[in-house]
């Protein structure tokens, strides 16, 4: 997907900006936020709501409260989540708590939604450019702290010893064969970085945004593809999806632990961690 097609999705371009997701015209007076917040009044499927107002959406980013909202990263990637934040900031409570926090921290919709529906949901640019933010960002995430694992289970197989390197140092050498400080000033400078790595002209401003670091992360995505041979981009992806896999399975045991009931003790019974009978 180009750059252009999914700034036009998400500007809203005269030609469209004022239709909703299911072709039915909107007053060009309203906003996406306000028709949310008016139809959450009515509405007793919050989540069908928080879709239909995604599929309408046309700001790219925005600063709400001082806050900066960057949802769409490098004209390319929707990080439709923080967008959700958003909306979900702005009912007022009147969302469910509990399914709010399981859908923003954990990304688990109230009920659940395959891929197909979640595209016809947000509409086909939308979904395009959330699997640009899910592999951009999401995976080469992962597939940092999957090489950080490796570079730790080194130091320690070592007693510890570091060789006077950093865990950074070490991530973005292997990652990137370049340096994360050299890295983030070619990516400041929207340039790529030379053959040679060079010495800084001036002292780095290391101070990193939320917004800046999930843009920063996308370029690093971008920059390590174009610097790898397919083979190894086919195996590192592999290795960042089965990291995001164990994370989740991790969390969903969290999340089923902490919702037992309250119980004298737990017992194991078949492998299943259950409350002990009374």
């Amino acid at each position: 997907m180009t750059q252009r097609a999914t700034n036009d999705n998400m500007n809203g371009a005269k030609t469209n900006g004022t239709r909703r997701s299911n072709g039915a015209r909107r007053s060009s007076e309203t906003t996406p936020l306000q028709e949310f917040l008016e139809e959450l009044k009515t509405s007793d499927d919050w989540f069908d709501t928080l879709l239909r107002a995604i599929a309408n959406w046309e700001a790219p980013e925005e600063e709400v409260a001082g806050r900066r909202y960057q949802y769409l990263i490098g004209g390319e990637a929707f990080d439709w989540l923080l967008l959700a934040e958003r909306l979900c900031n702005a009912a007022n409570g009147r969302i469910p708590i509990a399914e709010k926090e399981e859908l923003l921290f954990f990304g688990r919709p109230p009920h659940r939604m395959d891929d197909d529906e979640f595209r016809h949901r947000i509409g086909n640019s939308k979904h395009r450019a959330h699997l640009n933010f899910l592999y951009g960002v999401a995976v080469e995430e992962a597939l940092q702290w999957n090489v950080e694992e490796d570079v730790l289970k080194s130091w320690r197989a070592l007693g510890g010893w570091n060789r006077g390197q950093t865990l950074d140092g070490q991530v973005f050498d292997r990652l990137y064969n370049r340096g994360r400080d050299e890295l983030l000033v070619a990516f400041r400078a929207g340039s790529m970085p030379t053959q040679q790595a060079e010495p800084l002209d001036a002292p780095l401003d290391i101070e990193i945004s939320y917004g800046e670091l999930r843009a920063f992360t996308y370029w690093l995505f971008k920059y390590r593809v174009s610097q790898s041979d397919p083979a190894r981009v086919a195996s590192d992806t592999r290795k960042a999806l089965a990291q995001l896999s164990e994370l989740e399975a991790v969390s969903k045991r969290r999340a089923r632990y902490s919702a037992m009931p309250r119980a004298d003790r737990l017992v194991v019974i078949d492998g299943e961690v259950v409350p002990a009978a009374r």
